[in-house]
């Protein structure tokens, strides 16, 4: 018998269980994992930037994890030596029409309690950035980049140096609350257990729905983030983060301009509707997954509402010449030959029965389980924080 199940490796999953077995150590903790290393999916796709919490609104989760998740990052990677470098970026409104939200982002980035935002005209944009264009800008002196599989596998390193255990290539197939005990069941073996934590990123709506009775409202809707990288000879065009002004009506931030923490630039992400959960490519097709994320009420009402934007971004996807347009809004020097291809990763993204696209993050708890639903960005510069808010739920019940 363990005190506490954990489902998922990913950064969430490893930073709740360090604070576990930290605030707790006589707790026994056992951390399940379905691939064999940790990081291997979110964690390991992202493209490492340190979030300040200049976009989330004052008093969510978002914004108090965000904003205390950065420090405890901050000092965590001071302590135990891991690079990062707080370069800071410059969002930038590209047309007349975005200025009235890049005020809207000031003010909420001084409620959240950012010091040094600094408002920009165009020249002072290019004192920073040279290549950049716009008709307004801010600097953000607190965002940074990091590797954040490197900060992972750190956790995990701690976690097991306290007593904790991770096991790996062990993948759930059934969770059966009990009255006093819940039987976790992988394709490995058997775990009786006094909670379950539920950490499972792109799979966490189906933990959470075998760990209650009543029916879980939410999906998980992968969407797809495409990357390009810039060629070496034209790195030079970006010095440090250019993003621009984000929809506000769509929880995603637009193609950006990212200098990586081991060298290079990578330009993106779009964000497309993956077809399957772990759909790191085009090719990648699971029906059962696909027919699931179509026949789910909610998706169909986002697909209703943003098909126009959705549209779009399919069309960036399949067309460089897209893809480039849309960066030369930031940087109309960069061009399309410049680019090769990068990586890509899936953010697990919860839709409810409504059609609303979950922008804030979410923590379902039920009688023996505690369900983290809606973790995506910025939950790795975050993740201390969430790990500490999760370990309290779960010390509450011991």
């Amino acid at each position: 018998m363990t005190d506490v199940v954990i489902i998922g490796g990913g950064i969430v999953g490893l930073a709740t269980a360090l604070q576990l077995k930290q605030q707790r150590p006589g707790l026994t903790v056992v951390l399940l994992e379905k691939e064999p290393f940790v990081a291997r999916h979110q964690t390991g796709h992202n493209s490492g930037v340190i979030h300040s919490g200049l976009y989330y609104k004052p008093g969510s989760l978002k914004a108090t994890n965000c904003i205390r998740g950065y420090q405890m990052l901050i000092d965590f990677c001071d302590a135990e030596g891991i690079s990062y470098e707080l370069c800071g970026k410059i969002v930038v409104a590209t047309k007349q029409e975005e200025i009235s939200q890049l005020e809207t982002l000031y003010q909420r980035g001084q409620q959240n309690g950012l010091g040094g935002l600094k408002k920009l005209s165009l020249a002072e944009m290019r004192e920073i950035e040279p290549h950049i264009n716009g008709v307004a800008g801010m600097f953000v002196p607190q965002t940074g980049i990091i590797d954040y599989k490197q900060v992972a596998e750190k956790y995990a390193y701690k976690f097991q140096q306290l007593g904790g255990e991770i096991r790996f290539n062990e993948r759930v197939e059934q969770v059966t609350p009990g009255t006093s005990l819940s039987i976790v069941v992988t394709d490995k073996g058997r775990y009786e257990t006094r909670l379950v934590v539920n950490c499972a990123g792109l799979y966490s709506d189906k933990i959470a729905q075998l760990t209650q009775r009543e029916p879980v409202d939410v999906r998980i809707v992968p969407f797809r983030g495409e990357y390009y990288q810039i060629k070496p000879q034209k790195e030079h065009l970006v010095k440090n983060l250019i993003y621009p002004v984000p929809d506000p009506n769509f929880p995603f931030l637009g193609v950006h301009f990212t200098r990586m923490i081991h060298g290079g630039v990578e330009a993106g992400p779009n964000a497309v509707l993956a077809f399957q959960r772990e759909g790191y490519k085009k090719s990648d097709i699971n029906l059962k997954e696909l027919f699931e994320t179509l026949s789910w009420p909610g998706f169909q009402k986002v697909a209703a509402k943003y098909w126009e934007t959705g549209l779009g971004e399919m069309y960036r996807s399949f067309s460089k010449a897209a893809f480039t347009k849309a960066l030369q809004a930031l940087i109309p020097e960069i061009q399309e030959a410049d680019l090769e291809p990068g990586g890509a990763g899936v953010r697990a993204q919860a839709c409810d029965r409504t059609g609303g696209l979950l922008d804030d993050f979410a923590i379902l708890e039920a009688d023996k389980a505690i369900n983290v639903l809606n973790a995506p960005s910025p939950a790795a510069t975050s993740s201390l924080s969430i790990g500490k808010t999760v370990s309290e739920k779960v010390l509450a019940r011991f």
